[in-house]
């Protein structure tokens, strides 16, 4: 980790949802230090490019993304967004709270997948400008999707030096299950590089969880 000056912090117009999605303007945010730069849409808290130097001190955008509005309001497999109310699956598209059972729509096979047909990743969040990032806020309503509750919830993005960081808060009405978080795809040799099938991962835990063909756990 660096930490260093706060970062700059711009925003513009990255442009106009479809008239059938409703028409509202996306804004995208970037911030930028010294080191790192980002950017991110109000269309579900996207993280569009991220920016930083690599061993040779040439910057590259190490998360895949679209350069336009249009690659987004297309299908995409959630690039750089904010998935919820639940990321990953709920089994069958049911659960139970407080002895009453709710039903989702499924979009994995038989499963429901990062919150349903229009999850957080599909919506325009209302955004207020920090002096070192963005905070974006959104209320989900009692029933979208499915799930029990007014949800308001708050994603913040702040910049310090190299370190970018993702703040997540939600606040219910009713008692509703939560699971929120970024869904970046990254590609550490950076943008135009081929593929990653060349990179290493090391994760040094003492268990993991064994899920069955369609990506349920099975216990």
């Amino acid at each position: 980790r660096f930490w260093g000056a706060m970062a700059e912090v711009k925003r513009e117009v990255f442009g106009r949802m479809p008239q059938e999605e409703g028409g509202g303007v996306v804004e995208k945010f970037i911030l930028k230090s010294d080191s790192v730069k980002v950017e991110i849409l109000s269309l579900g808290c996207i993280i569009a490019a991220l920016e930083t130097q690599g061993m040779d001190g040439e910057f590259s955008d190490v998360v895949l993304g679209f350069d336009t509005l249009e690659g987004y309001t297309r299908k995409h497999p959630f690039f750089g967004a904010v998935v919820g109310r639940v990321a990953n699956r709920i089994a069958k598209g049911r659960f139970a709270v407080d002895g009453k059972e709710y039903r989702l729509f499924l979009n994995n096979g038989p499963n429901s997948l990062h919150g349903g047909a229009r999850g957080f990743d599909k919506v325009l969040w209302s955004p207020q400008v920090l002096p070192n990032g963005v905070c974006f806020f959104r209320l989900s309503p009692d029933g979208e999707e499915g799930y029990p509750g007014d949800l308001k919830v708050w994603v913040t993005y702040t910049l310090s030096g190299g370190e970018l960081a993702i703040n997540y808060r939600a606040q219910t009405s009713k008692t509703t299950p939560i699971n929120l978080t970024n869904h970046a795809y990254f590609n550490l040799a950076g943008q135009g590089s081929r593929d990653i099938y060349d990179h290493e991962i090391s994760i040094e835990a003492d268990s993991y969880l064994p899920v069955d063909d369609t990506k349920i756990p099975t216990g």
